[in-house]
């Protein structure tokens, strides 16, 4: 049996569609694939749906699917739609051995969750404080620490603009007229820990792992924010921490209609935010689950707002004035790497942009390619539909906020042995690998100025020059598209000098 397969046996909840008594990853990510680029380049369809070494050459068809969509004229939503409606048409709900399909699924809970409330005991905070190298930035340090990273290229102007905006208006962050939901609650770059410091509303889901409860719910308590958490079952004390977090919490995977039953009782403007993650295959399932929980709070309206972290290590049409910084950083490399280059017969030391693409209204991007091959086409499909969920919301009319994360030193990384010596070695490259605190506090800012800024890209009142931009607008790459040299051709060598510095 391949690595990306599973038997009936394996599964229950979400899961990929069987066929032949297999669950095959690869053959539902490439159709998916393909699915999605018929609206615009049929032939690169047929290249997807043809491929067969898909774990070795996805990263062509991904990026091949961002350069057609930059020249195709088609709608806004044709290629997310496209790519979701697979996607829900093909996963099913595994309960008691039958495959269900998703919507029937969801409209049968088995029972309900208990809920209990938590409600911090700390007063808001006046400041934006930002830790960053053992320091908590604010004020005119953190106006100097953007202007840094705006210079190196670490970051774009527009995601310092948007920082400096939120410091300049702290009643923004005042969130007391909505409640946010998020799905992935322990996760290190989520949001929870600045939305409880300044005294945010939430619905906090996650697995109901006693441990991580204890983080986040001790993290909630000393806080000025407050939190509903699901149950397992009922508890004699809701004010016993310890026996909230030995029943809190619920499995997206298995319990995705008792999830979204519960999620029905939520008031008045809610935010939902994604931040779920997990290995292998089981990362495209829950985010399955997360995206039929998205889909089902979006009908109820444009009260309802989207957020999701979008990866560094994918691949972006970025904006035309990052790649001419990129060219002319390239232009002027050192002889080390020109050699190094044409020893390897254009292998490594490769330049980060072939070009730029115009599409159909004369913008031009250039195609930033940062795929990590290693991280795999489950990967990269299901960071994708994080953000075709994005632009379908937004196209419907809901606010989104959808902005590229640093490349961040969090555990999901810095476990896989290759990828935490190439984050080591990544600075020797131009790149800044933050620490989780820095950035989920940097991209918590990013979220509360797209909600609160009319301008922000991600609001569906402002017109963008290509639907792809709302990805190019504030992102903070960490250096990756302003780097001279394509990441990939860079990416042992930064291994290797990441596994002798951690020596």
């Amino acid at each position: 049996m391949g690595a990306d397969e599973h038997t009936d046996r394996d599964v229950s909840g979400v899961a990929f569609p069987a066929v032949d008594g297999r669950r095959s990853t690869s053959a539902t990510g490439q159709a998916v694939l393909g699915d999605a680029a018929r609206p615009v380049d049929t032939d690169l369809a047929a290249a997807v749906e043809n491929e067969r070494e898909w774990r070795k050459a996805y990263p062509v068809h991904v990026r091949a699917l961002v350069e057609a969509e930059l020249r195709s004229e088609a709608t806004e939503t044709a290629v997310p739609r496209a790519g979701l409606d697979s996607l829900h048409e093909r996963f099913v709900f595994v309960r008691q051995g039958q495959d269900l399909p998703l919507e029937q699924a969801m409209a049968a809970p088995d029972g309900r969750l208990e809920t209990a409330r938590i409600t911090g005991r700390g007063t808001p905070e006046r400041d934006l404080l930002v830790p960053y190298e053992g320091r908590a930035l604010k004020g005119d340090a953190l106006h100097r620490q953007l202007d840094r990273w705006v210079d190196s290229g670490t970051v774009e102007p527009s995601f310092a603009e948007a920082v400096r905006l939120v410091m300049d208006n702290p009643d923004w962050r005042d969130l007391s007229d909505r409640t946010f939901a998020i799905l992935g609650a322990g996760a290190e770059m989520g949001p929870v820990a600045s939305l409880a410091a300044w005294g945010a509303d939430m619905a906090l889901v996650d697995l109901p792992r006693q441990n991580l409860w204890d983080r986040v719910l001790h993290t909630v308590r000393d806080g000025a924010g407050s939190a509903t958490v699901p149950l397992q079952h009922g508890v004699r004390d809701p004010d016993d921490l310890d026996e909230v977090t030995s029943a809190a919490g619920a499995d997206l995977l298995t319990q995705l209609p008792e999830v979204g039953t519960w999620f029905d009782e939520l008031s008045g403007p809610v935010t939902l935010g994604n931040y779920v993650y997990a290995d292998g295959a089981d990362n495209v399932r829950v985010s399955v689950a997360a995206d039929a929980l998205t889909a089902r709070l979006c009908a109820r309206g444009s009260e309802v707002s989207v957020a999701v972290l979008v990866t560094p290590t994918d691949v972006y049409a970025a904006p035309e004035e990052a790649v001419l910084d990129s060219m002319d950083r390239f232009a002027e490399s050192g002889g080390v790497s020109r050699v190094a280059r044409a020893a390897s017969r254009g292998r490594v030391y490769a330049p980060n942009y072939e070009g730029l693409v115009t599409t159909p209204g004369g913008d031009r991007y250039g195609i930033a390619d940062c795929l990590v091959a290693q991280q795999g086409p489950n990967y990269a499909l299901a960071k994708r539909m994080h953000r075709w969920r994005a632009r379908l919301a937004r196209a419907q009319g809901h606010v989104v906020s959808a902005n590229v994360a640093p490349a961040t030193s969090t555990r999901s990384v810095t476990k896989n042995r290759i990828l935490a010596a190439a984050y080591a070695g990544a600075p020797r490259f131009g790149v800044e690998v933050f620490e989780p605190a820095t950035s989920n506090t940097l991209m918590a800012a990013l979220l509360v100025h797209d909600l609160r800024n009319p301008k922000a890209p991600g609001n569906p009142d402002v017109t963008l020059p290509h639907p792809l931009d709302l990805f190019a607008q504030q992102a903070g790459h960490g250096g990756m598209w302003r780097n001279p040299f394509a990441p990939r051709s860079v990416l042992t060598m930064a291994a290797l000098l990441g596994l002798a510095k951690r020596r």
